[in-house]
């Protein structure tokens, strides 16, 4: 157990630093899917520091933070749809080059991580699904972004970049319902294990 902790640890950190690089460039080029993917890095902060904190505890209390990071899951698909909102009213293409190279380094940082929770994801319940699932999802996205700025460079439009706005809010929307439904098995494990009614 001490050994998963410290992985997600260290999951948690590589993730905050990179939201900070992410997230400059996102604005210092207008870019919706690269926002998104630099609040997604938030979001697999704020994951594997609550499965830091409850690897310990018991199924049920597991289950129910398990719950909590689904919620966590849709905040960068809450703000991609915003962000493609407001860029609909002005589809301005955003810099390629700075976008392709930190996508790639986003791309980099994830794999990274989706290696070091491949373990976790086969023992730490929901929480390890929510890990695993983020990393590898954002693996996907960085992907998409990179296949997406080449489109830019060759149309100059900003709607490949919206669109993919748009994939991300339903990629994430996914990954929430399968740590949600994941989550759900395990409290009535417990409520099962414990005596208690199941409704």
């Amino acid at each position: 157990m001490g050994a998963l902790r410290r992985v997600v640890l260290l999951v948690a950190g590589l993730n905050f630093a990179y939201f900070f690089v992410e997230f400059a460039v996102a604005l210092s080029i207008g870019s919706v899917s690269l926002l998104a993917d630099s609040v997604d890095f938030l979001e697999d902060t704020a994951v594997n520091l609550l499965i830091f904190m409850a690897l310990g505890w018991a199924a049920s209390r597991r289950a129910l933070a398990g719950k909590v990071a689904a919620l966590i899951i849709l905040v960068p698909a809450l703000v991609a749809g915003w962000q493609a909102v407001v860029k609909a009213q002005d589809p301005v293409a955003p810099d390629v080059w700075p976008l392709v190279l930190t996508a790639g380094g986003a791309a980099v940082v994830n794999l990274v991580c989706a290696l070091l929770l491949v373990r976790l994801r086969q023992h730490g319940g929901s929480l390890g699904v929510a890990a695993f699932l983020a990393a590898r999802n954002d693996v996907l996205i960085n992907i998409a972004i990179i296949g997406m700025g080449l489109v830019t460079a060759w149309t100059l439009s900003g709607w490949p970049d919206i669109v993919l706005g748009v994939l991300i809010i339903l990629l994430n929307a996914a990954a929430a319902k399968e740590v949600w439904e994941v989550a759900t098995e395990e409290q009535l494990a417990a409520k099962a294990l414990a005596g208690e009614d199941i409704d």
